[in-house]
């Protein structure tokens, strides 16, 4: 059954072509652009601005927010511990809820480096789960299996950090947060297996299983030569974090003096499979490497602020030729997942000063939504259409509501984009279709009740804390382990560089 849309403005391919007013999207039953053709719909109903749907290159699927667990102001290294401080609960529940935060807030594609297991089912059936929310929800996901192997407390050995901390949290921060490696054989089986549950499932068009690699600070040299063994016999994508603070950059100049983006290249990691997460702290030359060998960058714009990580060199990025895309990594600057202002603020900070052009909008358009799929999807799934409104392109899009934007309205000659670009959010959102399938009207996710997963999702929860008063003494020890990091970081400039 095919559908179509009329819109008063339609943005199919911005920074490329110029705005086009009064169009038809014709829809196919196969969730693909039929057509686009002139309409003369539009002369007395509500005005829509049409455009492609956006995607999110590096996230985590978390279930709560950062100022919800307490976990505001903090850098990274005394951040990440905060983030296990809400009990497990059903997975099910906590994927769907979170997912529908970003569907809402116009993601079609949304990556998932799924570091925070709710641990309360074995993790093939959270996997599976996971994969069937984003079924249910309508959003399609990147599932990467977050692989480690050591440095569970910093970027050195955990004995090398526990006595910063004061001894009364020692015994308990060792219990809870010291790595116990997993073989590396081990972990990529793992992979395996949760792709073939999926499959079977039949939920593999909404999930991509990829490895995880947490960073090069956190994987043994074997686990990450097994995973750029694996990735080469299964084609399968891989998502990492790199150089992300200075704390990082710090770290991977000693343990790799010879680069550690050379490093990743010497042992087949490297490639055009590869996602990295941040970059904020890399150098030119390494970004130059990075371009050559045809890997894609996830930048994190407002998750980089919110961590004081630093701002990315977005623009030096483009220049060295890499291919860019837009991540919110659970960090959106209003902590409410809006993509639109997530894109808008990069603009802003990397298009350049006075009369410098350092970022075009063709460029800003393929770093919040044509590249992104490649990330979620992988180099060999994804669509070459995707990011753009033109025939055979998935149909995924977003519908604005323009007469909200639009609500000063005194020049027919002021181009729409100039408006798009300074003033649209989430709030302007009247749909969202995915695949050809409507899966937000409204502001409302039709795929799922959302209100009564969230009301589900905190009545867990909190009866969870309620049972374990003893969680209360773990809070107070993660607030101490992040005021003993401080004084580590300053001194040593990172934890752990033995």
């Amino acid at each position: 059954m095919s559908t179509a849309i009329d819109c008063a403005w339609l943005l199919a391919e911005p920074g490329t072509r110029p705005a086009q007013a009064r169009m038809r999207i014709a829809i196919g039953a196969d969730g693909r652009i039929a057509s686009v053709a002139p309409s003369g719909a539009n002369a007395g109903g509500p005005r829509r601005l049409v455009l492609p749907a956006l995607a999110n290159a590096h996230d985590h699927g978390r279930t709560f927010r950062n100022s919800t667990l307490g976990a505001c102001g903090h850098p990274l290294e005394s951040w990440l511990f905060f983030q296990g401080l809400a009990p497990g609960v059903d997975p099910y529940l906590c994927a769907a809820t979170s997912f529908s935060r970003s569907l809402r807030q116009g993601v079609a594609n949304l990556m998932v480096h799924y570091t925070r297991v709710q641990g309360v089912v074995p993790y093939v059936e959270e996997a599976r789960a996971v994969a069937r929310a984003a079924h249910d929800v309508g959003v399609r996901i990147g599932f990467a299996i977050a692989m480690r192997d050591r440095h569970g407390m910093g970027y050195g050995p955990d004995e090398s950090v526990l006595p910063s901390l004061r001894p009364e949290i020692r015994d308990e921060v060792a219990r809870r947060l010291s790595v116990k490696p997993v073989a590396p054989a081990q972990q990529v089986a793992l992979v395996d297996e949760v792709a073939e549950a999926i499959e079977a499932d039949g939920h593999a068009d909404h999930a991509t299983v990829q490895y995880g690699p947490t960073a090069v600070h956190w994987c043994s040299t074997p686990l990450l030569e097994a995973i750029a063994r694996a990735c080469a016999d299964s084609g399968r994508p891989v998502h990492m974090h790199l150089l992300e603070t200075p704390y990082q950059r710090a770290w991977a100049d000693q343990n790799h003096p010879g680069g550690i983006v050379k490093f990743l290249d010497d042992i087949g990691l490297l490639t055009p499979r590869l996602t990295l997460a941040h970059c904020v702290h890399a150098r030119p030359e390494e970004l130059a490497l990075i371009a050559e060998r045809g890997a894609t960058i996830a930048v994190n714009t407002s998750s980089n602020l919110g961590l004081r990580s630093g701002i990315a060199p977005l623009a030096e990025m483009l220049r060295q030729g890499c291919r860019v895309a837009m991540g919110l990594d659970g960090g959106a600057l209003d902590e409410d997942d809006d993509a639109l202002r997530e894109m808008r603020l990069a603009w802003s900070l990397h298009r350049g000063w006075g009369f410098e052009q350092r970022m075009s909008v063709d460029q800003l358009w393929g770093f919040a939504s044509r590249n992104g799929p490649r990330s979620v999807r992988g180099a060999t799934r994804v669509d070459p259409l995707a990011g753009s409104i033109v025939p055979g392109a998935p149909a995924d899009l977003l519908v604005l509501d323009w007469d909200d934007i639009d609500d000063e309205h005194l020049f027919d000659e002021v181009d729409p984009l100039q408006q798009f670009l300074a003033r649209a959010t989430g709030r302007h959102i009247a749909k969202v279709i995915v695949g050809g399938r409507s899966v937000v009207q409204g502001g409302r996710v039709l795929g799922v009740d959302e209100p009564a997963l969230v009301a589900e999702l905190l009545a867990r929860t909190r009866t969870a804390l309620a049972a374990n008063p003893a969680h209360a003494d773990w809070r107070a020890a993660v607030r101490a382990m992040a005021e003993d990091l401080g004084p580590l970081y300053l001194r040593s400039a990172f934890a752990g560089c033995a």
